[in-house]
C-alpha cells in the first residue's frame, strides 16, 4: 500500500530519478509546471537525475532537449539505458573489447565512453548489444541474430514494446527483442527498466544515499523501483490512468502518488483502513460495492491528489482480497487541485 511522509519528499529523499516522457515532457513539449516543480525540489537540496530507456540518443542530446524545454540539465544529469548496458559490458569484458553494436548513435557513444569498441557485421566481437535505432538495416539485424544464435552473448538496452513518435505510438525496441528471441532461442540480459542496472548506474553516476524513482508507467518505472529496492512516486501526467492503477499487481504499486511533479515538494498522506473494505484520506472515502469502485466525498478537505490515493488503495485492497479488479467506469475523476467546497 502507500506510504506516509509528514515531510516533503524532497526533504526525505536526496535523489530524484526522473523518467522523461510523461513525467518531464510529453513529446516535444514540457509537462505544465515541470520546470518550476523541479527548481523547488533542487532548492530544497534534492539532486535530480533524468533517466531514459531510449538508447538512441546520447546523454548530451537529451540534456540539450531538456534545456530547450526550459528544464536546466547538464550531460552528467542524464543517464540512459545505453550507458547502463555499456557499464555491464565493460565490467564483464574490460575496456577495449570489441562489441557488435545494433543500435543508434546513443548506444555507440555510450560504448565509446567506457572504452569499448563498437563493431558491425561479421567483425570480431566478444558480445552483441542492441538498442532502439530507427535507421537500423534488416541486413544488420539478420547478421546479429545469426551470431547470437550461434553463441555470441547478447545484452539488450531495454525491452519497451512501444515508443512515442510525432506520428503516434510506434513499435519500440522490445518488439525487435521479441523477434530475435524467437529466432535465436536466447533471452538477453537487459539494462533498462524494469531491470535494475539503469537505476544502479544512475546512483553510481549522480550520487545519493536515499534515491526516489519518479515515473508515469507501472510496468517499467514502478516495477523497476521495486527491483532496485527503492521507493517510487507515480505521477499522473503520463500513461497511467485509473483503470491501470487499480489493476496494478503488488510489484507495480508505487509508494506515493501525485498529480504531477509538485508531489516532490509536499507531504504525502496514506489512506486509513476503516474496515469492511473502506478506506479514507482527507475528505474522501472509498469502497467497492457490487464490483464497482465508489469514492464518496465525506469531508471538506478533498483534494484531487487524495482522491487518487484513496482510489488506488481501495482498488488494490479489493483486488488482493477477491482476485478481481474493480470496475471504474462510473468513478468520477476530479480535476487536479483542491475540490471546491
Amino acid at each position: 500500500m502507500l506510504l506516509t511522509s509528514t515531510a516533503p519528499l524532497a526533504d526525505v529523499y536526496d535523489l530524484a530519478m526522473l523518467d522523461l516522457d510523461g513525467v518531464v515532457y510529453i513529446g516535444q513539449h514540457a509537462v505544465d509546471g515541470a520546470a518550476g516543480h523541479l527548481a523547488r525540489a533542487r532548492e530544497a537540496g534534492m539532486r535530480v537525475a533524468f533517466i531514459t530507456n531510449n538508447a538512441s540518443r546520447s546523454a548530451e542530446v537529451v540534456a540539450e532537449h531538456l534545456r530547450d524545454l526550459g528544464v536546466p540539465a547538464e550531460r552528467d544529469d542524464v543517464v540512459t539505458s545505453a550507458q547502463a548496458a555499456a557499464r555491464l559490458l565493460v565490467e564483464r569484458f574490460g575496456a577495449g573489447a570489441p562489441v557488435l553494436c545494433l543500435g543508434g548513435p546513443g548506444l555507440r557513444s555510450a560504448l565509446a565512453e567506457v572504452g569499448l569498441h563498437a563493431v558491425d557485421g561479421d567483425a570480431e566481437a566478444v558480445a552483441a548489444v542492441s538498442g532502439y535505432g530507427p535507421d537500423l538495416l534488416w541486413r544488420d539485424i539478420m547478421q546479429a541474430a545469426v551470431r547470437i544464435r550461434d553463441g555470441l552473448p547478447w545484452l539488450a538496452s531495454n525491452t519497451d514494446h512501444t515508443i512515442p513518435t510525432t506520428y503516434g505510438v510506434a513499435p519500440g525496441h522490445g518488439v525487435l527483442v521479441d523477434m530475435m528471441q524467437r529466432f535465436t532461442g536466447v533471452t538477453p540480459q537487459v539494462a533498462g527498466k524494469p531491470a535494475r542496472p539503469l537505476l544502479d548506474e544512475t546512483v553510481r553516476r549522480v550520487g545519493g544515499r536515499r534515491p526516489l524513482m519518479v515515473g508515469d508507467r507501472l510496468d517499467t518505472d514502478i516495477e523497476g523501483a521495486h527491483n532496485a529496492g527503492v521507493d517510487a512516486l507515480l505521477v499522473l501526467t503520463g500513461v497511467t490512468g485509473l483503470r491501470e492503477l487499480v489493476a496494478a499487481a503488488p510489484i507495480e504499486r508505487p509508494a506515493y502518488i501525485a498529480p504531477d511533479l509538485g508531489g516532490l515538494t509536499v507531504p504525502h498522506g496514506a489512506p486509513q483502513d476503516l474496515g469492511d473494505g473502506r478506506w479514507r484520506l482527507g475528505g474522501w472515502t472509498g469502497r467497492v460495492a457490487g464490483g464497482r469502485l465508489e469514492i464518496e466525498r465525506t469531508g471538506a478537505d478533498a483534494s484531487a491528489a487524495d482522491w487518487w490515493r484513496v482510489a488506488a488503495v481501495t482498488g488494490w485492497d479489493h483486488r488482493d482480497r477477491s482476485g478481481a479488479t474493480p470496475d471504474v467506469a462510473s468513478a468520477r475523476v476530479p480535476e487536479p487541485g483542491p475540490v471546491a467546497r
